[in-house]
């Protein structure tokens, strides 16, 4: 399960995390293998900013749920801060903690500067090098005696993701031998040739002997599909709102979507959305099938963005009965 801790009109971001919470606690109890946690600013309808404190408040509050970054945007960090800070959440839950790693900012360029970070080629260009930074204290000998070294992080063998929405993280993660979560539900074009250049060029490391891939997809499920689409209306307006660069809190779902964008948003918006499984539960049944099976994914991973807390409780609980009965 991927969350944004989506922010609601009307809602603040506490009402965002306590439905995290809700949300979390559910898919511990339905039996999903990962939550993870999406790093994005300066979006008054995202709350998961500080994505690492975030994760420590979820994980403080279930039990065997992995908890985890999808993503943690490294351009915006010092790895070795990073390193720190998940260091900690596996000293305080061991076992039970994911880091993903983006390389996009995940915020606008003034946001960036905001955040202290000197934005430059040559930053963009260390990503490689940070990645294997991370990876480099985390796989150390828990005795080595480093000039410089994260307290908690070293040694613990925290799992490190690589995300992308191009092929730029696909061939990283092949080099690297990391497994790799490509983010078709937003980013769509480019996921069968990311798929291929990650699983044909994989080089087997120390972490990893073969290729390991996950897919993330939106699932919108609701009891029927004039409901699911209904509620699917949201994450669409919330996409004008991105491409009007207007971006804000979550709307409310409408009954028709003609009069809020013009032909081409709405081709946009339907060509960014159309790795999507909308519907009741055969009808998610059947999406999720078709998505296995095109993509041999090792993982699926789905996002829903849903403007009620309880049809959002009900959308993800139709999508692991779907998935239980695959």
């Amino acid at each position: 399960m991927l969350d944004l801790a989506p922010v609601s009109q009307g809602a603040t971001p506490r009402d965002a995390f306590n439905a995290s919470l809700a949300l979390a606690r559910q898919a511990e109890k339905l039996g999903f293998h990962r939550y993870w946690l999406a790093e994005h600013h300066n979006m008054t309808g995202i709350a998961s900013a500080a994505t690492s404190v975030l994760i420590g408040y979820l994980a403080a509050n279930t039990s065997t749920l992995r908890l985890g970054s999808g993503g943690i945007m490294l351009p915006n960090h010092a790895p070795l801060v990073i390193a720190e800070q998940f260091g900690t959440l596996e000293t305080l839950y061991p076992g039970r903690i994911d880091l993903g790693l983006g390389r996009a900012p995940g915020s606008d360029q003034r946001t960036m500067m905001a955040l202290r970070r000197h934005q430059s080629a040559s930053m963009v260009d260390s990503f490689p090098d940070d990645v294997e930074t991370l990876i480099a204290w985390f796989d150390a000998d828990k005795d080595a005696q480093l000039p410089v070294q994260p307290v908690p992080g070293l040694g613990l063998q925290i799992p490190v993701w690589l995300l992308g929405s191009s092929l730029y993280s696909a061939q990283l993660a092949a080099k690297l031998g990391l497994p790799f979560a490509f983010a078709s539900h937003f980013a769509p074009d480019l996921l069968f040739q990311a798929l291929h250049m990650y699983r044909e060029n994989f080089q087997p490391s120390a972490r990893l002997a073969q290729p390991y891939a996950m897919v993330c997809v939106n699932v919108i499920a609701a009891d029927s599909e004039q409901e699911a689409r209904f509620l699917f209306t949201s994450m669409q307006q919330q996409f004008i709102n991105l491409r009007r660069g207007k971006p804000g809190p979550l709307p409310k779902p409408v009954e028709n979507m003609d009069a809020l964008w013009t032909p081409s948003e709405q081709y946009g918006v339907q060509q960014a959305l159309s790795m999507s499984i909308v519907g009741d539960s055969t009808k998610v049944q059947h999406g999720l099938a078709a998505l296995i099976r095109e993509t041999q994914a090792d993982e699926i991973m789905v996002n829903g963005q849903i403007f009620d807390t309880q049809a959002r409780l009900r959308s993800f609980e139709l999508a692991m009965q779907a998935a239980q009965v695959l």
